[in-house]
């Protein structure tokens, strides 16, 4: 492996986290990583003073330009939009745990949907990724005072929505082990106990399979329709917990095939919301990395 293999190598795993938070997609993702190394492999290295500016200068404007194109086909997609699951694991390092546990999760990826491409990467450099305001400005093109104008009014779009708590991921693999056998067991009572009153659910089908065209609302409906599955399909229904997007998470198979990836947010004691994935085109990866559930 050569030198500029190298150096790009070592900066893979940041780009790929920058085009995925601006994304929400680990396909499109690896598709700009891709054109980017092969721009970078075009590219005479004289001409460029910084190796890693100049990477995340161009992943972060090829993933604003193939965002720009994704809001417009979002416009019209069956039903909500939510990001892809990413199987991920806890932090291994102490400067992956610096990061704070919400950066990627399900439910801030889909709050990030509300920010332009332009604003949305202006605040990931900045408060994901702590890049210095002249590195925004130089990765997305804007001058410093322009960057600090989008990320002052992306904190202000962002701030009443952001995920209210912060519950210790032994709390949290706690509480959801427990829903985990309430699903398995089909008891309603442990299930409705488990949510909070105002619990919400969302659902993405793609227009492939059946969800809810809103979020379902209320802890005591979201239970009614776990317990109905339970019912339903009996032992065919089996649940896994694992880590999804840095959170636990669990995965729901019946008869063997990989139905959902559901994402959760709590409060420490009760579920308050749940984002769940059901399209196939988004679980494919996971689907196939669990093909026996």
């Amino acid at each position: 492996m050569n030198e500029d293999a190298r150096a790009f190598n070592g900066l893979r795993p940041r780009l790929q986290k920058i085009a995925y938070r601006m994304l929400g997609s680990v396909a499109e993702a690896e598709d700009i990583v891709q054109e980017v190394w092969l721009r970078w492999h075009a590219t005479a290295r004289e001409a460029i003073d910084n190796a890693e500016a100049w990477l995340v200068s161009v992943t972060t404007r090829m993933s604003i330009d193939r965002l720009r194109a994704a809001k417009i086909q979002r416009e019209h997609y069956a039903g909500i939009w939510l990001p892809e699951p990413q199987m991920t694991d806890f932090p291994a390092t102490p400067e992956e745990a610096t990061e704070r546990a919400d950066d990627v999760s399900v439910a801030f990826l889909a709050l990030l949907e509300r920010l332009t491409p332009e604003a949305r990467a202006a605040f990931l450099l900045r408060e994901v990724f702590d890049a210095d305001y002249d590195e925004v400005a130089q990765a997305i093109g804007k001058t410093e005072a322009a960057c600090r104008q989008l990320v002052s009014r992306a904190k202000t779009q962002l701030r009443d929505d952001r995920p209210r708590y912060v519950v210790p991921r032994e709390t949290h693999l706690r509480l959801l082990g427990t829903f985990a056998q309430a699903l398995q067991h089909g008891d309603f009572h442990a299930i409705n106990a488990l949510l909070a009153e105002d619990a919400t659910l969302i659902g993405d089908g793609g227009g492939k399979v059946q969800s809810f065209p809103k979020p379902m609302a209320g802890g005591r409906r979201i239970a009614q329709l776990f317990y109905a599955s339970s019912r339903r399909y009996g032992d065919e229904l089996s649940v896994k917990l694992v880590v999804l997007n840095g959170q636990w998470a669990l995965l729901r198979f019946i008869e063997g095939k990989l139905e959902s990836a559901q994402s959760f947010e709590t409060d420490g004691e009760r579920i308050v919301r749940i984002h769940v994935q059901r399209n196939p085109d988004k679980l494919a990866r996971i689907a196939a990395a669990h093909a026996n559930g």
